[in-house]
């Protein structure tokens, strides 16, 4: 009896090798094979034939299909999603443990079912009686949503032949494996197969499926890069285990925008979007202090106000200390770099401490003025006026560069009742919303003359 050939497979690409190695030549990766025994190959299905009989098509003669979307039933994350599941279409959603992910995705199988549609839900992490007991909790209507407990792909794929369901959830595709390989579940091997099996069934059938997706500790999702290039949009989940807010960002959209952003707070009955997202961020504002500067950013289609806060006090170390939270380190260098050389502010044996309120990751740099004003209040103990708003972008010469969607986000701030805000110059074409006060302004020193500098 021949002996079944093996072959290396490190766990964090996906390269293989025919032998051990202790570092990957392709990822630079330490202690990262595993080995795992070669499936025999698969005749070309009856598919296959089909496509290679396909000839290809000029543009032109392509019919145009109007996406008729199914609504998840959850304002937040349909708007994340581009407004709901698109037919035949695969979604990723990644998160740490205990984020919410399953929470989330069993209140929208249970909305979709209560609609009347057909939904299958596949779970390989519980037991049907646990999905049963949280659904309760949840207080879901009762329906005909179907629960299927087994981790084998090819099984859940051949019931959902059977039922045809709309939309079908499994949870989680590191936990459900295929029989046909000899690997364990989680493996590079078995993940990629799980989630090609299901986006081939989306595809050929006109359904849709989530895919719930485990994350490693550096936040990535776990697996190979090729999962994420297979689906169609990758949502990530994020928030902390102490405060009821989580944040939904699309790293990946076929069908909308990547960079849309979904704002749910958790409670005993699950998840509820947030629609006023400006005013949950500000929410804990008390009496002006120094170091606090107000900005909005845009995500997505979304105009949202942060508050930046910085502390600026004496160093007692040969080094001072920069911490952020929620930015870039290089950024915060940058910001530094500019007040000390273009505004003449002494921070040389200061340390700075940067946070940006509810969690939000500051990507946007039209919060690059109220990152600089808060640094400069906290350093002169100037509290900043809590009706005034501070965009735009800071330039390596201390000018304020333009920003896209100003107008949008003026208007968040006048709908929040503020009375100011400062903007740049150069990109600001009016007219002001009734009831605020805009300030162009070129440079940044100008903004320090107007904060009393």
């Amino acid at each position: 009896m021949a002996t079944p050939k093996t072959q290396y497979v490190c766990q964090s690409c996906g390269a293989t090798f025919p032998r051990w190695l202790g570092k990957c030549p392709s990822c630079g990766g330490w202690d990262t094979f595993q080995e795992e025994s070669v499936a025999p190959k698969a005749k070309a299905s009856a598919s296959a034939h089909r496509r290679g009989t396909l000839e290809p098509q000029s543009l032109r003669d392509i019919p145009i299909e109007s996406i008729e979307r199914t609504p998840a039933g959850i304002e937040e994350l349909d708007r994340v999603l581009g407004g709901g599941f698109v037919p035949g279409s695969s979604v990723l959603f990644g998160g740490d443990p205990g984020v919410g992910k399953s929470t989330l995705l069993l209140q929208v199988a249970g909305s979709l079912a209560a609609r009347g549609l057909p939904v299958l839900y596949i779970s390989a992490e519980e037991a049907p009686q646990q999905i049963r007991m949280r659904a309760h909790r949840l207080e879901l209507p009762n329906s005909d949503l179907l629960v299927f407990g087994e981790g084998d792909a090819d099984m859940g794929v051949s019931w959902a032949e059977k039922v045809k369901p709309k939309v079908v959830v499994v949870d989680s595709i590191q936990t459900c494996r295929r029989l046909t390989l000899e690997s364990a579940p989680g493996t590079v091997t078995q993940v990629r197969e799980v989630a090609q099996i299901w986006t081939d069934w989306a595809k050929q059938t006109g359904g849709a499926v989530a895919l719930v997706g485990h994350v490693t500790k550096e936040g990535a999702i776990a697996g190979p890069r090729t999962v994420e290039h297979l689906v169609d949009a990758v949502l990530m989940f994020e928030g902390d285990h102490v405060g009821g807010v989580r944040i939904l960002r699309s790293l990946k959209n076929r069908f909308g925008s990547a960079g849309e952003l979904g704002v749910f707070e958790m409670s005993g009955k699950g998840l509820s979007g947030v629609k006023d997202t400006s005013r949950l961020f500000l929410s804990e504002r008390g009496s002006p202090v120094s170091g606090v500067a107000v900005s909005a950013i845009i995500r997505g289609s979304r105009p949202l106000l942060i508050e930046v806060q910085a502390l600026v006090t004496k160093s007692y170390f040969a080094a001072p200390q920069r911490n952020v939270t929620g930015v870039d380190q290089r950024r915060l260098a940058l910001w530094i770099a500019v007040l000390e050389k273009r505004v003449g502010l002494g921070l040389f044996g200061q340390d700075i401490f940067l946070n940006v309120a509810g969690g939000i990751r500051l990507e946007d740099a039209g919060a690059d003025l109220a990152a600089a004003a808060a640094i400069f209040s906290s350093l002169r103990d100037i509290p900043l006026d809590r009706d005034m708003l501070l965009i735009g972008e800071v330039g390596l010469t201390g000018e304020v560069r333009a920003v896209h969607g100003l107008d949008r986000r003026v208007a968040e701030a006048a709908h929040l009742a503020f009375k100011r805000v400062i903007v740049p110059a150069v990109g600001w074409k009016g007219p002001a919303p009734k009831g605020i006060k805009v300030i162009p302004v070129h440079t940044l020193e100008e903004v320090v003359d107007l904060l009393g500098g």
